[in-house]
C-alpha cells in the first residue's frame, strides 16, 4: 500500500475552497481542509495574540470606533494573507504533483533496446 505524501494531500483539494475557508471565518480554518497543521496552528496564535494585544492596550476604558477599525483590519489583513498563502501552497502541490505524474509515465515507457 502507497503511502500518501502530504504534497499529493494539498494537490487533491481545492485551492479556491481553501482561500474561502481562510477568508470567510478569518481563523484560518482552509489550512485544516488542506491538513496544514503548523500553519493553523500559527494563524489562530496570531488571531489570538492580536484579539489580546487589543484588550490588554484597551484596559478599562471604552473603545472608540477607530480602535475598533484597527482591531477589525488586523484580523481582516490576517485572513487575506493567509488566504494568499493557502493558494500558492495548493497551486505548489499541484505543480509537484504534476511533475511526479510525468517522471513515473516517462519511466514507465517501454523500450526495445537500451
Amino acid at each position: 500500500m502507497n503511502k500518501i505524501s502530504t504534497e499529493e494531500v494539498l494537490a487533491s483539494s481545492s485551492g479556491i475552497i481553501a482561500s474561502l475557508l481562510n477568508i470567510v471565518p478569518g481563523l484560518g480554518s482552509g489550512y485544516l481542509y488542506q491538513r496544514r497543521w503548523l500553519p493553523y496552528f500559527l494563524t489562530a496564535g496570531s488571531v489570538t495574540l492580536w484579539i489580546a494585544i487589543g484588550i490588554i492596550l484597551q484596559g478599562d476604558k471604552e473603545t472608540t470606533q477607530i480602535e475598533q477599525l484597527i482591531g477589525i483590519s488586523g484580523l481582516f489583513l490576517i485572513s487575506i494573507i493567509t488566504s494568499v498563502e493557502a493558494n500558492l501552497a495548493f497551486k505548489k502541490a499541484v505543480k509537484i504533483a504534476n511533475l511526479k505524474e510525468e517522471q513515473i509515465k516517462s519511466s514507465s515507457k517501454k523500450v526495445w533496446f537500451k
